[in-house]
């Protein structure tokens, strides 16, 4: 039974509760350091004080006249982010027009309170410019004054139609009207990027770039907007799931490698690495196989080579840190522990410098993020010693990643907690692991709600259910079970095939094991043909040639369950089917050097062909009445 139970967790979803990868995007040339970009902790952000994550999703909403209250509200947005009304309201219709996640509200409104104080010294009038363009320009400034973002850029649309127009006349001479021309692009790229329209932003770089002449005088200024259209593009892949978007990114920075000799400006080269492993790390984890994930390490690996801890140690750190997910990542597609010991290494590198006492969010964030490496080293060797290790370190994070500071990083460490201390209860006896893994699970529930994040309340649920199960397995009854079905029922309401099919069929597998469990201690077979059921929608998905261990899990436990159902109805086609099936499997993981699940099979294989055995000796003279009568 403990070796049935641990086939089960093994599908079961565990999180790694992190940011992607921190993102570098400029050199300080004063001082040599690297800014680097994006964020680091999935922390709430708050924009002011007094208007809760809730008014302002509910001001986003708000398509009528305003109340007296969220007039109030609005007044204080316009004095804590130094915008006037007119900007405020545009602001809030940018987020509900790109329809952004609710957690993710007010950072988007901080981003783009920021970005209209940057717009304040839009199209200022520049040596060269004619009166109409002056005039034009003038007209955009007092549109993005008025929040009017898109007569801003239509106005702007029209001073660079004039100023191509003069550039046709001049033979598109590399003048100040040029470099006039390449800006007008750059400033209606940044108003795409106040309206979270990254697509459109890259394209106005682009344009930008192409002003100029790869080899001509402005050639760093090109290089600039180059860099600024991937970085548009990067951020239109990774926050709007644009894939395509991505592939882009990873074109124009390997190109932009080609642009920064190493020989030439080390930083920088250095800082194009960086970001060349972001975009690939970014798409290499929607993708299937391992070749991004490889590239991603890779040039993080080659950035180390300039950019060392001795240089600049908080971007060392931080590129530490990057590093281990990388790492991590294509462990976990891999077999073996070498990538989650690379990873384990680098996780605790970034921790010499993230410091509790100087970056305690930072400092959690790795601590979570070794703890779900130690995790995984632990679930693929003998002993609890890792497991052990992991769950002080996600205990650690909970120090700083406090409910009251960062709700939703809160959860997710207790969601990795749980599965920690569930991992630790499938190799002892007794339940108070699981004990501790349930209130873990339900503990992060009251933070990852189905309305607030819908996806990540469906992994939970489908962990709790996990938990829940081992519990039913080891105690009398059937209560445990029961709620271990309704929690996978509730996951499987968003975790839907349509929209995440692999995690879908991870959930039927799991809520199959569950109904295994509960047919096994009832009678009749109501439940072991729910089993069958759900086994063989999880292997809709679940394709030997797409994922072959998972399938083979899937196709070993409903031959168990088949054996099962062939014992109490007696049908030795059933049993027959089931030998097949467990056979398969266990090749399968033989071959595959997985220990824990091989011993499973072999050890229910002897038990299904034994009822084979039984079932054609008691069946053998009715089927061969049964012939003698046909013929």
């Amino acid at each position: 039974m403990n070796a049935r139970a641990f086939v089960l967790l093994a599908c079961g979803i565990w999180m790694l509760a992190t940011t992607p990868p921190a993102h570098a995007q400029s050199v300080n040339a004063a001082t040599g350091g690297m800014a680097v970009g994006g964020n680091v902790t999935n922390s709430n952000i708050n924009i002011y004080n007094g208007v809760s994550p809730e008014q302002l999703a509910a001001l986003v909403r708000q398509s009528g006249d305003l109340s007296d209250a969220q007039k109030k509200l609005i007044a204080r947005l316009e004095a804590d982010l130094d915008l006037n009304q007119r900007q405020i309201r545009a602001a809030l219709d940018i987020l509900g027009e790109k329809d952004v996640p609710p957690e993710r509200l007010a950072a988007r409104l901080l981003e783009i309170a920021e970005r209209f104080k940057a717009l304040q010294t839009i199209a200022a009038a520049q040596a060269g410019d004619d009166p109409r363009i002056t005039a034009l320009k003038a007209e955009a400034k007092n549109a993005v004054e008025s929040g009017e973002l898109e007569r801003a850029d239509s106005l702007l649309a029209e001073v660079a139609t004039e100023q191509a127009r003069a550039l046709t006349e001049q033979a598109r001479a590399l003048d100040r009207l040029a470099v006039n021309a390449a800006e007008t692009h750059v400033q209606r790229g940044d108003i795409a990027l106040t309206r979270l329209r990254y697509a459109e932003a890259a394209g106005h770089f682009a344009a930008a770039a192409a002003v100029f002449p790869p080899d001509g005088v402005q050639a760093e200024k090109r290089i600039e907007y180059l860099e600024r259209e991937a970085d548009a593009l990067y951020r239109q892949g990774d926050e709007f799931g644009d894939n395509p978007a991505l592939v882009r990114a990873i074109e124009r920075r390997k190109a932009l490698l080609a642009l920064r000799p190493r020989e030439r400006d080390p930083l920088a080269w250095a800082v194009a690495q960086i970001n060349l492993g972001g975009a690939l790390w970014a798409l290499g984890i929607r993708e299937s196989g391992t070749a991004r994930l490889q590239d991603a390490v890779a040039a993080y690996r080659a950035s180390f080579t300039i950019l060392t801890r001795e240089h600049a140690p908080l971007d060392w750190a931080t590129m530490q840190h990057n590093f281990g997910t990388a790492l991590h990542r294509l462990g976990e597609r891999e077999t073996g522990t070498v990538r989650f010991n690379e990873a384990m290494a680098a996780f605790r590198a970034a921790l010499t410098e993230w410091t509790r006492e100087d970056m305690p969010l930072q400092w959690a964030m790795a601590q979570n993020n070794l703890g779900t490496t130690l995790q995984r080293l632990g679930e693929r060797e003998s002993g609890t010693a890792r497991l052990e290790e992991a769950v002080a370190a996600y205990q650690a994070a909970l120090m700083e990643r406090t409910r009251e500071r960062a709700p939703l990083d809160w959860a997710a460490t207790q969601s990795n907690l749980g599965l920690a201390l569930q991992t630790l209860a499938e190799r002892e006896s007794g339940t108070a692991r699981l004990e501790q893994a349930v209130a873990a699970y339900q503990a992060a529930l009251n933070e990852q709600t189905r309305e607030r994040i819908p996806l990540q309340w469906a992994i939970t649920q489908n962990n709790l259910g996990n938990a829940l199960q081992r519990l039913g397995e080891r105690e009398s009854g059937s209560a445990r079970l029961e709620q271990a079905v309704a929690a996978y029922e509730a996951a499987l309401t968003e975790r839907t095939r349509e929209r995440v099919p692999l995690d879908w069929a991870t959930t039927q597998h799991n809520r199959a094991g569950a109904l295994q469990r509960l047919g096994e201690r009832e009678s009749g077979s109501a439940r072991l043909d729910a089993a069958v059921a759900a086994y063989e929608a999880a292997l809709m998905e679940r394709k030997r040639e797409r994922v072959p261990l998972e399938w083979a899990m899937s196709t070993g436990n409903q031959g168990v369950t088949l054996m099962w159902l062939a014992g109490r109805t007696g049908d030795a086609r059933t049993a027959r089917r089931a030998v097949s099936q467990i056979d398969v499997a266990l090749a399968t993981m033989r071959s595959a050097g997985h220990a824990p699940f091989a011993g499973y099979y072999a050890q229910e294989l002897p038990k299904a062909r034994a009822l084979v055995e039984q079932l054609s000796k008691r069946s053998g003279p009715a089927k061969s009445r049964a012939d003698r009568a046909a013929r």
